[in-house]
């Protein structure tokens, strides 16, 4: 709402940063290099010399990705803001946090989903990797989560939007952008978000048909008219329109809410992200351009992002995530609030635990009772693979018997924290889309 048209309400005091990203150490540049670096597309130097891929080419994917940079300062003054540090060729060295933001009704969009009045973040995820990139977890944030908005500047228009309080989650793109999203989900949950990128339902499309698929277990057969999805039960490897259907579908799935969707949408995450670990997708870099060229069109990220390296360099923090300590959570809320009838209601004492570990970088794990209403498990998994223990070759000689012997026992490491009633999964558990029981 525009000022003067809602109650406003006092912000909270933000936190400071807590893991800002830094450069990475740069190798000595090529002559070759310079000139690309020079076009902004230094990342592709070894994709250029192993796939034979034209600089031109290159240049204009960069061109594309800085064309479609966003704002995401939410009004602050550029010239008293902190600069946001830019990524390098190479991981981003320390932690950061990331937001995803998949938008419905975009305006190229159409009417292909139906007509809507306006714009909404319809998918809200929020990824968090932590300082030595071995562990990582996302928040995936209701749609229709109730929360308090902060005041909110549209970067295209300069309107103002006074704060206000107990509204669902999806109006923040209406009162300013991705930048306006941004600043509610930081408000939200006490954490600094540097990145953020937005993707349309054209855009979900175009990236699962780069990825090439994405297997999916659903426990009985789904036929959701809404959603234009039709799935035979079991294991199907999803793209394209199908891909997005699944995502989309609330008919289809556990009880026909968006708690259940998000359900359905973390048992797609860890299937993609155990499909691009074994395929090595994340540090391959001719796989990597095949995903940068499809996002180019498709996904617009925040101006500090604008530049296949930096988009690399996120890549390349998350590939050596051990996927048993990236965890896929919902933020806690819950339903049956009679002050907000069909809307999510947060459980502050939980989101703050969850939020406090985050925040120290403390990598957690869930209880036993930690699947969300629309999965199981997957009756047909198969145990992740281990490499056997090779056999020593017998010797009589004492120096290699000495270099052999095995070396003195670490120390334990102490147990992850637990954080009971958080809803989610690892990225190895291996789960299916429950049956439709709305």
């Amino acid at each position: 709402m525009a000022k003067g048209a809602a109650m406003a309400t006092e912000n909270p005091e933000r936190p400071a940063a807590a893991f800002p990203p830094r450069h990475g150490r740069l190798r000595r540049p090529h002559a070759v290099v310079t000139v690309l670096k020079a076009a902004g597309i230094a990342v592709a130097v070894a994709v250029v010399a192993a796939g034979g891929i034209g600089a031109f080419e290159l240049n204009d994917l960069g061109q594309r990705v800085a064309d479609n940079g966003i704002d995401i300062s939410n009004g602050a003054d550029a010239a008293t803001a902190t600069p946001l540090p830019v990524p390098r060729i190479g991981a981003i060295e320390g932690g950061f946090n990331f937001l995803l933001v998949g938008t419905d009704n975009d305006a190229a969009q159409g009417d292909a989903y139906g007509v809507r009045d306006a714009t909404l973040n319809d998918v809200n995820i929020l990824l968090h990797v932590s300082a030595d990139h071995t562990s990582g977890v996302v928040v995936s944030l209701p749609r229709d989560l109730i929360v308090p908005h902060p005041e909110c500047v549209d970067p295209d228009t300069g309107e103002e939007f006074y704060a206000m309080s107990g509204r669902p989650l999806n109006e923040a793109w209406s009162r300013g952008g991705l930048g306006c999203v941004v600043a509610t989900v930081s408000e939200l949950t006490g954490q600094t978000i540097p990145y953020a990128g937005t993707v349309s339902f054209n855009g979900v499309i175009a990236m699962t048909d780069a990825i090439g698929g994405v297997p999916v277990c659903v426990e009985e057969a789904i036929d959701d008219p809404d959603a234009a999805l039709v799935l035979p039960a079991g294991t199907s490897t999803i793209s394209g329109a199908t891909a997005l259907g699944f995502l989309r579908s609330r008919h289809g799935v556990g009880d026909g809410s968006d708690l259940s969707r998000i359900s359905s949408q973390q048992t797609y995450m860890s299937s993609l992200m155990r499909t691009m670990k074994s395929a090595d997708t994340l540090g391959d870099l001719s796989k990597l351009y095949g995903l940068a060229r499809a996002a180019a069109s498709n996904v617009k990220l925040s101006s500090n992002l604008t530049s296949l390296d930096s988009i690399v360099a996120m890549a390349y923090a998350l590939k050596d995530i051990d996927l048993d300590h990236l965890v896929f959570v919902q933020y806690p809320g819950g339903t049956g609030d009679a002050d907000y009838p069909g809307k999510v209601v947060p459980y502050t004492d939980l989101a703050d635990e969850l939020f406090a570990a985050i925040a120290a970088d403390q990598p957690f794990s869930l209880d036993g009772d930690s699947l969300g209403r629309g999965t199981v498990l997957d009756p047909n998994a198969t145990p992740t693979p281990v490499a056997p223990t090779p056999t020593p070759t017998p010797t009589e000689d004492p120096e290699v018997i000495a270099a052999a012997a095995p070396a003195a026992a670490a120390p334990a490491a102490a147990p992850a924290q637990v954080i009971s009633g958080l809803k989610g999964m690892t990225a190895t558990t291996q789960t299916c889309a429950a049956a439709y029981s709305g």
